[in-house]
């Protein structure tokens, strides 16, 4: 399977993110899709590797891997060369930023024992948080984030694919993402929906303990008399998207579904919506950003 190379502009991926996000790893899938895929590539030389590129008869799709280890690294030098580039009639550029929740980061560091980049004699958790400082100017300029806090790397593999593989031939991808409205939308959210009208699980002892994945949580949500007028609406609108993006070229989708605390609400429908798109012949990628947190 790999990429149509007959697209009227060529491909052009940088992926740049948090270290140890998933930026090789992505990398690897453009590969395997067809892309020349170059690593650490100098800032500097981008506009010198997409025209050399642009001579050759058969123009060749690009996925360059970019961090903060790349030699004479900066953000604003960053910014200031991709701009060229998005003027640029014969490439359609795309700017990945790989994501991950910052405990997990630490964890992945630690497993593995590597030393953080920015951390050098400080503890890995300094050089996470200082590096996500650093990044916010690209992460503002990004076309595309990819969260892989909870996200296996098959799933990692589709998404890729959902976004690069213009002939595919494999059904709708919608990936959805429960959220606590208190840490904020989740970025990559193409659509959100406010669930906190419903009735919250939080405020039932016997409940608020659990997570919207207990059985008696949700059967506490579809008492709320709201419920199956607001999930009939909300499947009915989706089952009445997906093929309208699908014929605009779009493979994938991101909905984030958000309630008070992340944990109750947002969490059931998410799972819901999930069965019924996998029902429907979709491949449905569910995760749930904050369900630790106490409120629901």
């Amino acid at each position: 399977m790999t990429i149509d190379l007959n697209l009227s502009r060529r491909q052009v991926v940088i992926i740049t993110g948090m270290s140890g996000a998933g930026r090789s790893s992505a990398l690897k899938n453009l590969e395997d899709l067809g892309f020349e895929a170059i690593d650490n590539l100098p800032i500097d030389f981008f506009g010198r590797i997409v025209s050399a590129e642009s001579s050759l008869e058969l123009p060749v799709h690009l996925a360059v891997g970019v961090d903060i280890r790349n030699r004479h690294f900066n953000v604003e030098t960053f910014v200031k060369e991709i701009l060229p580039l998005r003027k640029r009639q014969d490439i359609q550029l795309t700017v990945i930023f790989m994501d991950c929740d910052e405990s997990i980061l630490n964890r992945r560091f630690t497993e593995t024992r590597r030393r953080h980049p920015l951390a050098n004699d400080r503890p890995v958790t300094d050089g996470i948080h200082h590096e996500r400082i650093m990044l916010q100017p690209i992460l503002a300029a990004s076309d595309f984030i990819i969260d892989t806090t909870q996200l296996s790397l098959p799933d990692l593999r589709l998404l890729i694919e959902a976004r690069f593989l213009k002939n595919i031939t494999r059904n709708f991808v919608v990936s959805l993402v429960s959220f606590a409205y208190g840490k904020g939308l989740p970025r990559e959210a193409d659509l959100v929906f406010d669930v906190r009208f419903l009735k919250n699980p939080h405020y039932d002892d016997e409940l608020k303990g659990h997570s919207g994945l207990d059985k008696s949580v949700a059967k506490y949500i579809r008492s709320d008399e709201n419920f199956q007028s607001f999930y009939k609406s909300l499947t009915q609108m989706i089952d009445d998207l997906l093929p309208r993006y699908y014929e605009e070229g779009k493979n994938y989708l991101t909905i984030g579904i958000g309630c008070t605390g992340g944990r109750h609400r947002s969490v059931f429908v998410a799972e819901s919506l999930g069965e019924h798109l996998t029902g429907n012949g979709h491949r449905a990628l569910v995760r749930h950003r904050d369900k630790d947190m106490t409120e629901g």
